[in-house]
C-alpha cells in the first residue's frame, strides 16, 4: 500500500483491512471520498457492502500545508488518547469508537460517526453555542482532566510544531505572511503586538512552560474544529496534540475561540466558574494563554473563518494583550 492512502488504490487498501481483520473477507467496495477539513491528516470515508469506516493517517507533513514537516507518530499519540478516554464511561460517549490501527501506515481505523459537521459556524456570529452543549464541554474537560494516568506519549515533535505556531511565528516581524491579504490593516495591527518587548517577553515564558510536562492530561486543541455535531450528539475529535500538560491551556482555548465567536462575558465567566466548582485553576495562567491564543488565530497563520471587522479585530488584540500581560 502506498504511503498515502488517497493515492492508494481501492483494491489494495481493502485488501490491506480485511488482512488486518478490520473487513470481513465478504465485504465488497462501493466508495471512498475525503471525510471532513483534514487539516493535519488524511481522513477518508470508506463505504462497504457491510460498514462505513473512517480512515486517518497522519503523513510526515501538515496535511493542508505539505511544505510543513510534522511527526507521523501523532497518529499513535491519537491512538492512546482514545485508548485512555474509552476506560471512562462518560468520556467514551464523546469520541469515536477505534476500530483498528495499523501502526505500519500510520493508519487508525475508526467508526464512522456519521455526516457531522464542526462548529466553525459560530465565528460567522449567526449562531451561538447552545448552553447544553456549553456545559458538556466544560464537563468534558473536567473529567479528561480529572483521569488518571499513569504514562503517556511525551508527543514532543507536536508540541514543538504548535509551539512554533502558537508562541513564535505570529509574533516575528518579518515571517512572509502577509496579513493584509487576509484583512487590509491587519498588518499594521500585528505590527503593535511584534514590537512590544514586554509582551513578546511574557509569551516566551508561556511558551517554554508550554513545552514543558504538566500534571494533567490534555487534548491540546480543544476549539470548535475539534467539536463534531452528530445525530447522537456533541464529540471531540482530533487528539493528535494530547499530551501531559495544563489543564489551563485547553480551557484558555475554548475561552479564546468563545470571544472570537462572539460569545457573552457573562456566559464565559459562568464556564469558568463551572470549571473551578469542581477543579482548582490558575486563573492568571489562564488568562494568559487565552490571550496567546487569540492572538495567533489573529495574526498567525492559523487563520479562522471570522467575520470580525479589522476594528473588532484590532479590540480583542489588545484584549488579548492585556490578558497576558495583567495575569
Amino acid at each position: 500500500m502506498a504511503n498515502n492512502i488517497s493515492e492508494t488504490s481501492t483494491d489494495v487498501l481493502m485488501d490491506v483491512l480485511k488482512h488486518a481483520g478490520i473487513l470481513n473477507a465478504g465485504d465488497k467496495f462501493l466508495e471512498i471520498s475525503k471525510a471532513g477539513e483534514g487539516n493535519m491528516n488524511i481522513v477518508l470515508r470508506l463505504k462497504t457492502s457491510e460498514r462505513t469506516l473512517i480512515l486517518k493517517q497522519s503523513p510526515p507533513y501538515v496535511n493542508k500545508y505539505p511544505h510543513i514537516p510534522a511527526p507521523v507518530e501523532r497518529i499513535k499519540v491519537e491512538y492512546a488518547y482514545y485508548g485512555l478516554v474509552q476506560k471512562d464511561a462518560y468520556l467514551t460517549k464523546f469520541s469515536p469508537k477505534i476500530i483498528g490501527f495499523l501502526p505500519i501506515y500510520n493508519l487508525l481505523v475508526m467508526d464512522d460517526l456519521g455526516l457531522g459537521l464542526d462548529y466553525r459556524h459560530l465565528y460567522e456570529q449567526k449562531t451561538k453555542l447552545p448552553e447544553h452543549d456549553l456545559e458538556l464541554l466544560v464537563n468534558y474537560l473536567l473529567r479528561l482532566h480529572q483521569l488518571k494516568v499513569h504514562a503517556y506519549p511525551d508527543n514532543r515533535g507536536m508540541r514543538r510544531l504548535n509551539h512554533e505556531h502558537i508562541f513564535k511565528f505570529p509574533f516575528l516581524t518579518d515571517n512572509g505572511f502577509d496579513l493584509d491579504r487576509v484583512q487590509t490593516g491587519l498588518q499594521e495591527a500585528a505590527s503593535s503586538i511584534r514590537s512590544d518587548s514586554r509582551l513578546l517577553q511574557f509569551i516566551e515564558q508561556l511558551g517554554s512552560r508550554y513545552l514543558s510536562k504538566g500534571r494533567s492530561l490534555i487534548h491540546g486543541d480543544f476549539y470548535p474544529g475539534s467539536w463534531l455535531g452528530t445525530s447522537d450528539g456533541i464529540k471531540v475529535i482530533d487528539t493528535e496534540f494530547s499530551f501531559m500538560g495544563d489543564p489551563e491551556f485547553d480551557l484558555g482555548v475554548l475561552c479564546a475561540h468563545l470571544m472570537m465567536s462572539n460569545t457573552s462575558p457573562q456566559t464565559i465567566f459562568q464556564l469558568k466558574a463551572m470549571y473551578m466548582a469542581e477543579k482548582k485553576l490558575d486563573l492568571d495562567l489562564l488568562d494568559q494563554y487565552t490571550g496567546v491564543e487569540i492572538l495567533r488565530r489573529l495574526i498567525g497563520l492559523a487563520q479562522l473563518p471570522v467575520t470580525l471587522s479589522l476594528s473588532e479585530k484590532k479590540s480583542i488584540i489588545d484584549y488579548a494583550r492585556n490578558l497576558i500581560l495583567h495575569a
